[in-house]
This record gives structure tokens, sequence and C-alpha cells, in this order.
């Protein structure tokens, strides 16, 4: 069953990962597909859990200096900082019970053009250091991006759906390997693939900057 997010004047802080007016027809089948199997575990493929995503504000810089209320009442995620519903980086992120696989669901509005009618590469090596991050932070929380290849296979059109997919490939001490794809809404395209390399750190290496 779909959950009402909460309202905007709401003392709670707003899940963006719920549907919003601007998400097409195969957003919401997909949407529906993964949160009907949140519900219950599916024979062979177990359950998958939806990810939260909140437009969130950062306590401390990168460079470790600590920043003032004012700076941290402005600071938001990056891939929320969109006024407009589906101008930009619409996405739910769902994962395996063992967290094993993550999958993201991604709207990409007209924002995000590159090559004319086109989603601008930049933007799909964006969401999948979300995706493949926050992954591995699911994994070995908090970790940073060591290291991100990317292969571009084919062009996303403007206003499509895709799914970006991360899978764990090796976990060793502080160092988390996982490999990610990106293809049509029905997985017969394959648009990008990449491999990733994240390390685990401390809260004290953030603010060592």
């Amino acid at each position: 069953a779909r959950k009402t997010p909460p309202s905007l004047f709401s003392p709670q802080p707003r899940d963006f990962s719920f549907p919003n007016s601007s998400w097409g027809e195969e957003m919401m089948r997909l949407y529906d597909y993964y949160n009907g199997k949140s519900e219950v575990e599916t024979e062979g493929e177990g359950q998958w859990i939806r990810l939260p995503s909140y437009n969130r504000s950062l306590k401390y810089a990168t460079g470790g200096v600590y920043l003032s209320k004012l700076i941290q009442s402005r600071a938001r995620l990056f891939t929320r900082n969109i006024r407009e519903s589906g101008a930009a980086f619409e996405y739910v992120l769902f994962f395996t019970k063992d967290k094993q696989r993550c999958v993201c669901i991604l709207q990409a509005g007209h924002l995000l053009e590159g090559p004319p009618g086109h989603v601008h590469g930049g933007a799909i090596a964006t969401m999948i250091d979300t995706v493949t991050g926050t992954h591995a932070s699911l994994l070995s929380a908090p970790v940073m991006t060591a290291n991100l290849n990317i292969d571009y296979r084919s062009p996303i059109p403007l206003g499509s759906t895709v799914l970006i997919e991360s899978t764990l490939d090796k976990q060793e001490r502080k160092k988390t390997s996982v490999s990610c794809k990106v293809t049509s809404s029905d997985g017969s395209k394959l648009h990008t693939e990449a491999t990733a390399l994240f390390v685990s750190i401390g809260v004290g290496h953030l603010l060592r900057g």
C-alpha cells in the first residue's frame, strides 16, 4: 500500500522518495513493483526495503570548518535541492534485506539536459555515485568515494525512467567495492556501466578535512 508523505508544513522531515504528481506511468509502475516486494518476501528474491530520502541539512563542512546555524539551515543534499518537482532528479532507492544489492528508480527531468534531448553525463555520474555510495554506506557507514570508473554505452532520453542497480563485489576491512549498471526501465537496454570503491571513515576525519 502507498503511504502518504508528511505535508510541507509538518514538523516531521519530508521524505522525497514518496510519489509526487510529476512521476510518470513507468516511474509509478516500478515504484509499485519494488514497494510491493517490501511488504513480503518473494521466493527466490528476498525482501526489498525502501530507503527514505531527505533534503537534509549538514552539520559540518568537509574542510573541517563548523558551519554556522544559518548555513546549516540552507545546506541541502545536492540531488534534492530542486524546488520544482520533476525538473531534475526524481528517484527512490530500495535495497535487499541482506544488503547485497541496491536499486534506484530514476526519472530524469529537463534541467539535467546535456546533449540535446538527453541526460548530461555528469548528472548520470552524480546518480551513480549517489546510489553506489548509499549502498556502501548501508554496509559500512560512513564512507567516502575513493574511485569511480564509468563507461557510457548509450544516451538516456530526457524524461525517461531508468534503473540504476548496484551490486556488492567485495568488502575487506575499510574498503567496499561495488559494480553498477544503468538500464532502461525494462532492462533491455544498457545505458551505463560503472565500478566504484569506497573507504570507511570516521567523523573525526571529516572534521580534520
